[in-house]
């Protein structure tokens, strides 16, 4: 019988300039776009990914620039699980409405596994945004641990 989790840690070194993804589900699409406004000076030198309708907000609204993806329903929260899969992702901001049911919840369940799974930061109101956003660790060189994901794959093929 195989491992379910990866048997061990190796390091991952997050950017100073990070790659920060923006998500806000419809209810709270204006919160996400007043809370980037507060911290625009401060994202703007950072690489920032959103998924659909958010990402074409901010971009229009505020002029930062933002990689555009799919909508969430669409595929867009797979686009960014993707990306934290890949190490292609330091921080998520996710701005998701605990009083309306989505109809792709599973894939926003999925999407803060991987985020959870790969020991991504991740906000999911103003207030934990606030304190992501403004600590010291922002704009420097993060190393953490994440699973080896090349040894449990070894092990699954032996």
């Amino acid at each position: 019988m195989h491992e379910i989790r990866p048997p061990g840690n190796v390091k991952r070194t997050l950017p100073a300039r990070k790659r920060i993804a923006l998500v806000a589900h419809d209810g709270k699409k204006e919160e996400l776009l007043e809370w980037v406004a507060r911290w625009q000076e401060t994202l703007a030198g950072h690489a920032l990914i959103g998924t659909g309708t958010t990402a074409g907000r901010i971009s229009h609204q505020l002029g930062l620039e933002v990689e555009g993806l799919m909508s969430g329903p669409l595929g867009g929260d797979q686009q960014i699980g993707a990306r934290i899969a890949e190490q292609g992702l330091d921080l998520l901001v996710f701005f998701w409405d605990p009083f309306a049911p989505q109809p792709h919840d599973p894939d926003v369940k999925a999407l803060l596994r991987l985020a959870a799974l790969w020991n991504i930061p991740v906000a999911c109101n103003p207030a934990s945004a606030d304190f992501l956003i403004s600590s010291p660790w922002l704009g420097r060189d993060y190393e953490m641990n994440i699973p080896d994901a090349g040894a449990w794959v070894s092990s699954r093929t032996d």
